[in-house]
């Protein structure tokens, strides 16, 4: 059996596939999402992982299967979605900031005007929009107390969702993106599938914070063993948009 993690804007959902494909149980619950000022999208990345592991556990049950028979994990995600947490207690620093958020659309219009959009296309394969993760880093970086210091420091992690899933899977251990998510960030040199150190020096990001990207296929990671009472590879990750497209055969 497979444990396939869906974690959408709104819910999060698991499914539990067998060998042959066809879904045996499932499970989903939605969570609030925060809208502090006009333009501005949040959610509370405790509560994205608490509604996760509640669904992954109930699907198991409901499957009428344990841990030990579960073979791998999959992870599909929001895009785009920022949450930056404390390495060493695991507590996101404050709420993510959700891929909807408008809140650096000025620092987009200065990036236009300032002549980098062509620049960004050719490295990212993104034009300039806030939609993208790196704005969003930025702007926390910048704005939210004591965390540009922290950065600097070491003592923070960045990652989009599929990496807040896996560090919170794994009890800290593996701070991983894969390459699709990493490629909605706006800070991949996409054609080498690395981190830009143009786009980084653009964006005033230091390359410490970012996790490391790895394939979308095969195992990246694998579970602490009292998420599930046993170890499972972590055996593919890959944004929505991406693996609905790969799920459609569009090969």
């Amino acid at each position: 059996m497979i444990l396939s993690l869906d974690q959408g804007t709104t819910s999060s959902r698991a499914i539990i596939f067998s060998a042959d494909g066809l879904p045996i149980a499932s499970a989903q619950e939605e969570f609030k999402q925060l809208f502090p000022k006009p333009g501005w999208v949040e959610h509370d990345a405790t509560e994205i992982w608490q509604t996760q592991l509640k669904v992954a556990r109930e699907a198991i049950s409901k499957a009428g299967l344990t841990g030990s028979q579960i073979k791998a994990i999959g992870i599909t995600n929001q895009r785009e979605t920022v949450v930056v947490w404390d390495r060493t207690t695991g507590e996101p620093v404050g709420n993510a900031i959700v891929w909807q958020d408008r809140r650096t659309s000025d620092f987009c219009r200065d990036l236009k005007k300032d002549g980098h959009t062509n620049t960004i296309q050719e490295i990212t394969g993104l034009v300039i929009d806030p939609y993208f993760s790196g704005t969003k880093l930025r702007w926390l970086i910048q704005n939210r107390p004591g965390v540009g210091e922290r950065v600097k420091n070491g003592e923070l992690a960045f990652g989009t969702i599929d990496s807040w899933l896996i560090w919170n899977l794994t009890g800290g251990q593996s701070h991983i993106t894969d390459a699709t998510n990493a490629s909605r960030t706006q800070l991949c040199a996409i054609n080498e599938v690395v981190w830009s150190k143009d786009m980084l020096e653009l964006f005033e990001i230091p390359s410490d914070v970012l996790p490391n990207i790895v394939p979308s296929s095969g195992v990246v990671a694998e579970s602490a063993s009292e998420i599930f009472g046993k170890p499972i590879p972590i055996a593919g990750v890959a944004g929505d948009q991406h693996a609905a497209l790969f799920g459609q055969a569009c090969h």
